[in-house]
């Protein structure tokens, strides 16, 4: 499998996706229980009803689809399902299953009740996703033995088991994939007040000191996203301990963040940069985004993918039928006087 555009980017800090360093916390910090689970409210309370209903049937859990940006708990939501029904799980993703016989090892390994989880499942290859179509729906699986007239198919009677698919980008779903789901739920960024509570659960856990208006200052900068809210946690600590006392207050949390490029909006260096193209070299736009690309090198699909999303939900940018256009919002966070016409474009540009 090819990268996506999102394993061209490393090292941004705000990046929502895993890094290296954030495996062994992440562990740590994530809840086992639905009870202790942080924000996406709607989606908590329904998965609570079909797994008590699953338990008292002593039946699996319907497969689940879960959908969103990454970053906002596919991978701990699925653990907790695991933990939740009493099974076990088994974890991969989609670009690590490159043959049939790879998906084939891992189900037939799976006992009753087990909960397999597929993260990037977007990126699952066409032959292993149709081998999957039987295992979902008729939990058997279909081999063939031999090749030409000599060949033989036969078939393997699986465990029942939850699939559980995680998915940054549903849209690359298949719709013969996508429909076997019983259970469907995207997952939407947090709000400001359920950020500042993944920040006080992970400062206790870690045991570092925090007051509340630290604790703030860390969230408003999270993008609404508790995997980032955690990594700016760990490297304001850092500072606090060398700067400071050790304590994360307000103070501490803006020098440390202003140090990381981190502006009081989210936004870093890169997102900062494809706005002042637009604003500067292109009066605010509409601008085509393969035009953007040249103008920052930076490919367009790593553009649209990575950077663009956030730009969008924060309203700083639009997208129009004649290309990108920034929004009063983003001559005002950089502080560009914005020209009549520019604003008239953000506000009236055509979708």
């Amino acid at each position: 499998m090819g990268k996506t555009p999102e394993d061209n980017v490393e090292g941004r800090i705000v990046d929502p996706k895993p890094g290296s360093e954030d495996g062994a916390l992440d562990l740590s910090l994530r809840p086992k229980r639905l009870s202790d689970f942080i924000g996406q409210r709607p989606i908590v309370s329904n998965l609570k009803t079909f797994i008590d209903a699953a338990r008292n049937r002593n039946e699996a859990l319907d497969h689940v689809l879960l959908s969103g940006p990454p970053g906002l708990g596919k991978t701990t939501l699925a653990n907790i399902i695991a933990h939740e029904m009493g099974v076990g799980i088994r974890t991969t993703s989609g670009p690590a299953i490159e043959r049939k016989g790879d998906i084939a090892a891992i189900l037939t390994a799976l006992e009753p009740g087990d909960l397999l989880f597929i993260d990037e499942i977007h990126r699952l290859s066409r032959v292993v996703e149709e081998l999957l179509y039987s295992a979902m729906e008729d939990f058997a699986l279909d081999i063939i033995l031999g090749q030409g007239p000599s060949a033989k198919s036969i078939r393997l009677t699986l465990p029942r088991f939850t699939l559980v698919g995680a998915t940054t980008r549903t849209g690359l779903l298949t719709s013969p994939l996508r429909e076997r789901f019983g259970v469907s739920f995207r997952l939407e960024f947090y709000s400001s007040e359920e950020i500042e509570e993944v920040v006080r659960r992970s400062a206790k856990t870690l045991s570092i000191p925090i007051d509340g208006d630290g604790t703030r200052e860390i969230a408003r900068r999270s993008r609404g996203t508790p995997r980032v809210a955690n990594r700016l946690l760990r490297r304001v600590r850092d500072f606090a301990q060398v700067d400071g006392d050790g304590r994360i207050t307000r103070q501490i949390a803006d020098h440390a963040l202003s140090r990381m490029e981190v502006d009081k909006e989210g936004l870093d260096v890169m997102d900062r940069k494809i706005l002042r193209v637009i604003l500067e070299k292109f009066q605010g736009g509409p601008v085509g985004v393969e035009t953007i690309s040249a103008s920052i090198s930076e490919e367009r699909d790593t553009i649209e993918d990575v950077y663009e999303p956030f730009l969008l939900q924060q309203g700083f940018l639009k997208r129009t039928s004649r290309g990108r256009v920034a929004t009063p919002a983003a001559y005002k966070h950089l502080g560009i006087a914005a020209p009549k016409s520019a604003v008239q474009d953000a506000l009236f540009g055509q979708e």
